[in-house]
């Protein structure tokens, strides 16, 4: 509390003291002094001792010294000398700033006694400052239709310096369009105006950058600048212009949707919004409205859709561009298709033959046009079929072809041609049609129909049904429809005589042959006829083949014996010696066969007997003889039963009645035992001897009866009956015991001139030489010996 009131008493004191200084300057006058700026500290300000009229020493021993506002200690006094010097350089400018004059006030103070004495000090100004620009960029926005002589203020320079130090004049650096004028203000500083000289075009000059220089007063002058940017403001007074009125594109067809075509540039001289533009299509119609769009703010023209050069070759595209103040500019674009090959060749018929008729010589089979979209040598073509057929192109005029057969066709050959017609184009890539013709070749009857074989044989057995079926003849006719379709007939014999439409028919439409009467072997063994088959072309051909029908034996007739006749009116009784040796030969019966082969074969055996054991048959040649010694006991009359059987099957029979007489003192000429003959056989093959035996045996048949036959005309002719004599029966042999041909069990037909000894009573006849006949075969009829 003590320190606190201590602290409050001194401040008190200060205050009274300053209080009681002010109050004793009051009463005195003030001495001014004057010093320059910027002058260096120590320096000489004045003489404080002689301006106060005080000695040597006095300051010092009265205590003197200088007191400043706030302390400040701008002076210094030297006591001894009573020099006033300066304590340090004084900056007017930031003592006093823009004041002038600058003064500093001081006091000198002395104590003993104390006396005050006011003094000022005046800093005077020296042109140390530069004119500075605050804003050293200045930007100045004129419109280009401000008039001359209007001035625009520009912000002034900054000078610390005062008085004449300060800025004097504004100039700016050279120009056609503006000058500077320089302004004072009430306070006395000056300041620049921009003063327009000229009209401004922003178009031909939009900006300027100027240097405008600010000088003051002093010596030597000093100056700053500042940099003024003046930016023309523009009006909308020009209309928006292409780079070019024209602009000529081409574009391929095939380009894709949103393709860029073209990149259209308009400029506007002016700026801002007014430079501002827009781009449309002007009078479009609506094919190009399909098929262009335009970017309105790059002018870009891009695809809509995908051109056709085939249908548009070129497009006049009309393009605007319009600024914000309606002003507008316009320029054409020429877009020119460029054709790709993107159409394939195309073919036209305009006639075509399905069908042509084979053997035709050189015939028109289409007639086309070839046509290709595309232009140039994407649209030229060039046509061809197959080199490996009879075809050839002809070229009639442009792009018109005929198709036509290089030679003449054959039907049977290949009856259908499949034509590829290919058609290229000479673009590239080259695209390729194919355009297929069928054509059918009629036919023409030029083949005749053709049996399978040219002859045929056909067996039948003989009794067959009438319409029987015995075979049937194949032909067929390469050719087609109605000239393919074959109509059988049978053609007439050479011989007419032969009935051959009696004997077989044939069906017309399948060659099926037929036998209409039951045929007879022993009739008609064979007989041979030519079959026609013709086609129902026009003109109608025809072919024959030969038929050849061979008729089968079947054992369908019995044996016949031809002796001893079974016909007479008396029956034929032979005679035999009581005297005969054993083996003597009593008689022989003959037989016949008119079927052939082994059907006609016979076998003798003795059936019935009146004393079995008494006579034998010889199984081969029918002999009958004795098998003993005749006797006494024997009965005169023996009534033999010989069966005659064939070999077919089943097996036919014939049987004959022989009556035997035993009588007394009957010469017989010799006949050979058989055991001799059989000796004289028995080394031959066993199949030898049986047909050696048999041919001989039906030999001897036929020779025993041309020689009955012959015997019965010599009783006739002598007009006496004999009792001892056998008759014999009257007329023809029946016509079916004619060997035909040579086939049957006789090799050959033989006639035989006999001779029957009359009187003697012992049926013997006498054999002469066979009498061999000339003749031809006519085949197929049967040869009958009319003279038999």
């Amino acid at each position: 509390m003590e320190a606190s009131r201590k602290l409050v008493c001194r401040q008190r004191q200060v205050l009274f003291f300053f209080l009681f200084l002010r109050l004793a300057l009051a009463g005195f006058e003030s001495r001014r002094y004057s010093v320059v700026e910027e002058a260096e500290g120590s320096s000489f300000v004045t003489n404080l001792a002689k301006d106060l009229g005080l000695g040597q020493g006095e300051l010092s021993s009265r205590g003197a010294r200088v007191i400043s506002k706030g302390n400040k200690l701008y002076l210094q006094l030297d006591q001894e000398s009573g020099d006033l010097l300066l304590n340090k350089k004084l900056d007017r400018e930031e003592l006093c700033g823009q004041t002038e004059p600058c003064v500093l006030r001081f006091q000198v103070l002395l104590e003993n006694p104390l006396e005050f004495f006011q003094a000022e000090l005046q800093v005077t100004d020296i042109n140390d400052h530069t004119p500075v620009f605050r804003d050293g960029d200045m930007l100045l926005k004129i419109s280009e239709n401000s008039l001359p002589g209007t001035t625009f203020p520009l912000k002034n320079a900054q000078d610390m310096d005062v008085g004449q130090n300060n800025i004097e004049n504004y100039i700016i650096s050279p120009n056609s369009y503006f000058r500077v004028l320089t302004r004072k203000r009430s306070d006395g500083r000056k300041y620049p105006e921009l003063v327009l000289d000229k009209v401004l075009d922003r178009e031909e000059e939009a900006e300027f950058r100027l240097t405008l220089t600010a000088q003051d007063g002093g010596s030597p002058p000093r100056s700053g600048t500042a940099h003024i940017y003046i930016e023309v403001v523009d009006i909308n007074d020009n209309a928006p212009e292409f780079e070019q009125p024209f602009y000529r594109v081409k574009i391929p067809e095939d380009s894709p949707k949103g393709f860029l075509v073209v990149k259209v540039s308009a400029t506007d001289v002016d700026t801002g919004v007014n430079g501002e533009i827009s781009y449309s299509l002007s009078q479009a119609s609506e094919d190009i409205s399909k098929t262009f769009e335009i970017n309105a703010m790059t002018g870009e023209i891009r695809l809509k859709k995908q051109l056709d050069f085939e249908t548009t070759q070129s497009y006049e595209v009309n393009i605007e561009a319009i600024d914000t103040g309606s002003l507008s500019g316009k320029c054409t674009v020429l877009i020119q298709v460029v054709d790709v090959n993107d159409n394939a060749p195309e073919v036209t018929m305009s006639a075509l033959t399905g069908q042509i008729p084979e053997n035709s010589p050189e015939t028109v089979v289409a007639v086309f046009s070839v046509s290709d979209l595309d232009s140039e040598e994407n649209g030229k073509v060039s046509c061809s079929v197959q080199y490996d057929l009879p075809f050839l192109l002809k070229s009639s005029m442009e792009n018109f072809y005929t198709l036509v057969t290089e030679r003449p066709l054959d039907r049977e050959t290949r009856a259908e041609y499949n034509i590829i017609i290919a058609v290229t184009d000479l673009g590239t890539p080259r695209l390729k049609t194919e355009h297929n013709i069928t054509v059918l070749v009629s036919d023409v009857n030029d083949n005749a129909p053709t049996f399978t074989q040219t002859s045929y044989t056909l067996w039948v057995r003989e009794n067959n049904s009438p319409a029987l079926h015995i075979g049937s003849v194949s032909a067929t006719d390469t050719d087609a429809g109605a000239n393919a379709q074959v109509t059988y007939s049978l053609l007439p014999p050479p011989d007419p005589l032969v009935p051959l439409a009696s004997l077989v028919s044939i069906n017309p439409d399948n060659g099926h042959l037929f036998a209409l009467t039951s045929l007879d072997y022993e009739a008609l063994r064979a007989f041979e006829f030519r079959v026609g088959a013709t086609d129902r072309g026009s003109p109608a051909l025809s072919s024959q083949a030969l038929v050849r029908v061979l008729v089968a034996d079947a054992n369908d007739n019995a044996p016949f014996v031809l002796y001893p006749l079974q016909n007479a009116s008396a029956p034929c009784t032979e005679l035999v010696p009581r005297a005969a040796e054993p083996g003597y030969l009593v008689t022989k019966v003959v037989a016949v066969d008119g079927d052939a082969g082994q059907n006609a074969w016979l076998s003798y055996q003795l059936l019935k007997a009146t004393e079995p054991g008494l006579f034998g048959v010889w199984a081969h040649n029918g002999e009958v003889r004795t098998a003993r010694l005749l006797s006494e006991r024997d009965t005169p009359k023996q009534r033999l039963v010989v069966l005659v059987k064939d070999n077919g099957e089943p097996p036919l029979s014939a049987s004959v009645t022989l009556h035997v007489l035993l009588v007394d003192g009957f010469s017989q000429p010799y006949l050979p035992a058989p055991e001799a003959e059989a000796a004289a056989s028995a080394p031959a093959d066993p199949l030898t001897v049986y047909l050696v035996v048999a041919l001989a045996s039906v030999s001897s048949l036929f020779l025993f009866s041309v020689l009955v036959f012959v015997a019965v005309r010599l009783c006739r002719r002598g007009g006496a009956a004999s009792a001892g004599r056998c008759p014999v029966a009257e007329g023809h042999f029946p016509g079916h015991l004619v060997d035909v041909s040579g086939t049957g069990t006789l090799s050959q037909s033989y006639q035989y001139e006999v001779c029957l000894m009359g009187g003697t009573g012992t049926g013997e006849f006498k054999f002469l030489k066979p009498v061999v006949p000339k003749f031809q075969s006519h085949f197929p009829g049967p040869e009958i010996n009319p003279q038999f």
